[in-house]
């Protein structure tokens, strides 16, 4: 059922929201020349996937967790997209291509191991990598990898459609504070 609803609300969001991701995109290409980044993820069952969002920081920014990327990195216009989670938009295609569900574990880097035992451990690759989940609406980031995920897996226990959709609302209407850089 929650496959369905990732087709149904992700096609829905990119159709919607497709005069936005144009102009966020001229603005992001003006911010940075490359409005789009991509960058490998571990995605379900540890299979690598490209991630797709709008650039918020530097060209030359290191590809590391963002908690260990210096505040400086993040452009103005970049801040404001981080703010409002609009950078999070691109990430509807990996969603209706299978590769994430609107809602699950953020995915991580491969090189956060500590992140992946962690989670190893109490089989969250077993579901597709979410946009949102327990820990993003509570302002919970990758810099505590087991804390983190402590709350994946207790967000896939109690996972149920209404759930799924009380998370997507909760974001949207901007709870939670997203993955925070260095100060």
């Amino acid at each position: 059922m929650m496959r369905i609803l990732d087709i149904v609300l992700s096609a829905a969001g990119l159709i919607v929201t497709s005069p936005l991701l144009i102009l966020l995109s001229f603005v992001g290409w003006r911010d940075t020349g490359s409005p789009i980044f991509r960058q490998e993820r571990v995605g379900r069952h540890q299979r690598p996937f490209v991630l797709y969002k709008f650039r918020t920081m530097r060209l030359e920014t290191p590809q590391v967790a963002t908690h260990l990327v210096a505040a400086a990195s993040v452009t103005t216009f970049g801040g404001f997209m981080r703010r409002t989670k609009l950078d999070e938009l691109p990430q509807l295609w990996n969603v209706l291509r299978g590769e994430m569900s609107l809602v699950g574990p953020r995915p991580c880097l491969f090189n956060q191991t500590e992140l992946i035992r962690a989670r190893e451990a109490r089989g969250i690759f077993d579901v597709r990598p979410g946009i949102t989940g327990l820990a993003q609406v509570n302002g919970v980031d990758m810099s505590d990898p087991t804390r983190l995920a402590t709350l994946d897996a207790e967000m896939l226990r109690q996972l149920t459609v209404l759930a799924y959709l009380r998370y997507i609302l909760w974001t949207a209407t901007g709870r939670g504070a997203g993955d925070q850089v260095r100060s």
